[in-house]
């Protein structure tokens, strides 16, 4: 019987090791599994490539993974915003590698891994620093430059339901990145809110297939301070 179904985040955690590449999804603050990233500062690996949209926001989640010293390079498009003094303060010091990719590049990339392509060539960024060294090549009378797949050793992101197969639901712009980076990484491990009988989810709302899920870990909705329950993004 498969039942992907994790007792703990640091079941599902367990195994991860130094030096991986992992891709946590989240777009600023939505979708961010933050009970993940907290379970991997605590199960303790280190010299970890990380792959996300940006570079962590205040002391929590993704900022206090770099703030614990666990990561040697972040791969990421938007690394500074107001609250990003964790990253800043790394990356002036020398004490973290930043490798900035624009956006869609940034999804692009990861989609690739996902899709079995070995690389792709992208207008964007020609003619710039983001190019770097990378060959570039004139297709229709426009200039490209070469990009290569993002691959990842795990995925770390956040669903709304999932069954115990590893199907996944998720709710509105918390998608963003999780579908292309479970498809991109080796071992996938998703957190939900609920867990759905096997069956029960309609087949029309399952944008991550089980087949790309390998951990499923259900998590409680934040409280909010009024008592209620803050619908997580």
């Amino acid at each position: 019987m498969i039942n992907k179904i994790a007792r703990s985040v640091a079941d599902a955690l367990a195994g991860i090791p130094d030096g991986a590449t992992v891709l946590i999804g989240g777009f600023g603050t939505a979708g961010i599994p933050g009970e993940l990233i907290d379970g991997l500062v605590e199960q303790g690996a280190k010299d970890l490539t990380v792959v996300n949209n940006n570079a962590g926001n205040g002391d929590t989640g993704l900022a206090a993974l770099l703030k614990a010293g666990r990561v040697r390079k972040i791969i990421c498009s938007f690394p500074r915003q107001a609250d990003s003094q964790v990253f800043d303060g790394l990356y002036r010091s020398g004490k973290l590698e930043l490798e900035l990719v624009p956006q869609g590049n940034l999804a692009e990339r990861i989609r690739a891994a996902g899709a079995g392509i070995g690389a792709f060539f992208c207008p964007t960024g020609y003619g710039t620093q983001l190019a770097g060294n990378r060959e570039t090549r004139e297709i229709d009378g426009k200039q490209y430059v070469l990009e290569y797949p993002i691959h990842g050793d795990v995925a770390l992101i956040k669903a709304e339901r999932g069954d115990r197969w590893g199907n996944l639901v998720y709710r509105k712009a918390a998608r963003n990145f999780g579908p292309v980076m479970a498809m991109a990484s080796k071992k996938t491990v998703a957190t939900v809110h609920d867990i759905a009988e096997l069956g029960t989810l309609d087949p029309e709302t399952v944008v991550t297939p089980g087949i790309f899920v390998h951990q499923v870990v259900r998590i409680e909705r934040v409280a909010t301070q009024a008592g209620g329950f803050k619908k997580a993004a």
